[in-house]
């Protein structure tokens, strides 16, 4: 039988998540990365893949997290919250192996248990919500979630006997006859409930091309104890994309990167050109600011309304940019803040800066931040005009009003009067401007 889930169970389905467990497997070496790194630490999106297993079970609202380990433990430890339960698979015998290695983290079999793979990154909340809901709906022993293909290579089929039902899942190594036909594949996400789970793991026998355990093989078993499996057929196939290669990891980047760029395009933000701009998940970004190409917005960026970015700009992570700002090409921001109608339009660097309002940025500025032992601010104060090639030596303090002359190199502590001009090498004061000015 094929599922396509339509209705919510409501407050059932809240209180179900609060008892379901979730084990994420996340042991393997990955040996076709052809790297030292283990598969789950490599990045997608700036993020370790496994962050995305994780948190997609604590967006279910998931307490109870447990995370197979195997290949550099203490590595992958080091990427995970306090948050989760870590176990080691200590020979690394299949999927099967990784989950009966968590056993002794599940306590009482008396829940469900939702399994997801460390190195299937790019699956939605929707998805697995929908899994969670359709196998508690359906009082189902297991379900799990498969998508059509034109091109299964490389997947595990579903066997159906001639009512639909589901039989088993077939890797990829095992299919024979008309096996290479079948279209439906597994897509690596499964809700079981804990007895029939490790009932059936316990009967599991190694696979004896690959020397492993395979999870998948628990699909059959229960299957053929009659007992009652589910399919969640869902249309987006590219969710079943799981990493065993630096094409894959290339793959999944992008499908992630776009997604990103239609959330902020869905929330009023004009993205010139999706495929040379790149913005971080975490960031924030008010409507009707327009992103220019080969703009890098980095993690915990905020962008308010109506701001013009780019192109070739590097927003750094940390930095603010407040309503109708404006920083053009080859623009450097970090860990800085940059008022209300403040334009930063050419070449430059601001490092640890707070910038007011109304602020004019000249081009080639910079901020000398950093000393080569600490770094230090810089601070900006509204309406300053800061002259071309202006070389600010934090930590130093601009006036409100004030203006340097192109080329001033602003030295350490020297700071600027409110209305001041000032000009040199270094810089000094030339004259105070009218209080009407």
């Amino acid at each position: 039988m094929v599922l396509r889930f339509e209705s919510s169970p409501g407050n059932s389905y809240h209180s179900f998540m609060e008892k379901i467990k979730a084990i994420i497997l996340a042991a393997g070496k990955g040996t076709r990365m052809k790297s030292d790194l283990p598969k789950v630490l490599h990045l997608i999106q700036g993020r370790p893949m496994v962050s995305f297993a994780v948190g997609l079970a604590r967006s279910l609202k998931i307490k109870d997290i447990i995370v197979v380990v195997g290949y550099k433990d203490q590595l992958v430890k080091k990427y995970l919250d306090k948050g989760v339960k870590l176990v080691k698979q200590s020979r690394l015998m299949g999927t099967a192996d990784a989950v009966m290695s968590a056993r002794t983290r599940i306590g009482k079999l008396d829940g469900e248990v939702l399994i997801l793979y460390a190195d299937h990154p790019l699956f939605t909340k929707e998805t697995i919500s929908n899994l969670v809901k359709s196998h508690l709906k359906n009082k189902s022993d297991c379900s799990f979630v498969t998508a059509s293909v034109e091109e299964p290579k490389g997947y595990g089929r579903i066997r159906r006997d001639n009512y639909s039902r589901v039989q088993e899942i077939v890797e990829e190594t095992d299919l024979i006859g008309h096996d290479h036909d079948i279209k439906e594949i597994n897509l690596g996400a499964y809700c079981f409930k804990s007895k029939s789970l490790f009932s059936a793991l316990s009967k599991i026998k190694i696979n004896q091309k690959k020397k492993e355990y395979y999870l998948t093989d628990a699909i059959g078993i229960l299957s053929q104890e009659k007992a009652r499996v589910e399919a969640l057929l869902i249309e987006d196939s590219a969710q079943a994309l799981g990493i065993n290669s630096q094409e894959d990891l290339a793959q999944a980047n992008q499908i992630m990167h776009l997604r990103i760029i239609q959330d902020f395009v869905a929330k009023g933000v004009s993205i010139i050109d999706p495929l040379n701009t790149y913005i971080d998940s975490s960031a924030i970004i008010g409507k009707d600011t327009i992103i220019y190409p080969f703009t890098v917005i980095e993690a915990d960026v905020k962008i308010g309304k109506s701001c013009r970015i780019g192109p070739f700009c590097h927003i750094r992570p940390k930095s603010i940019l407040m309503d109708e700002a404006e920083v053009g090409n080859f623009t450097e921001l970090n860990r800085s803040k940059i008022g209300e109608n403040t334009i930063m339009k050419h070449f430059g660097y601001l490092g640890d800066a707070v910038v007011g309002k109304n602020v004019n940025i000249g081009a080639g500025t910079v901020t000398a931040n950093y000393d080569g032992k600490d770094k230090h601010p810089t601070y900006i104060k509204d309406k300053a005009f800061i002259g071309s090639d202006t070389v600010l030596i934090a930590p130093v303090k601009v006036g409100k009003a004030s203006v340097t002359a192109a080329g001033s190199v602003l030295t350490k502590n020297k700071n600027v009067p409110d209305k001041a001009v000032v000009a040199g090498v270094p810089a000094k004061i030339l004259s105070r401007r009218r209080r009407n000015e």
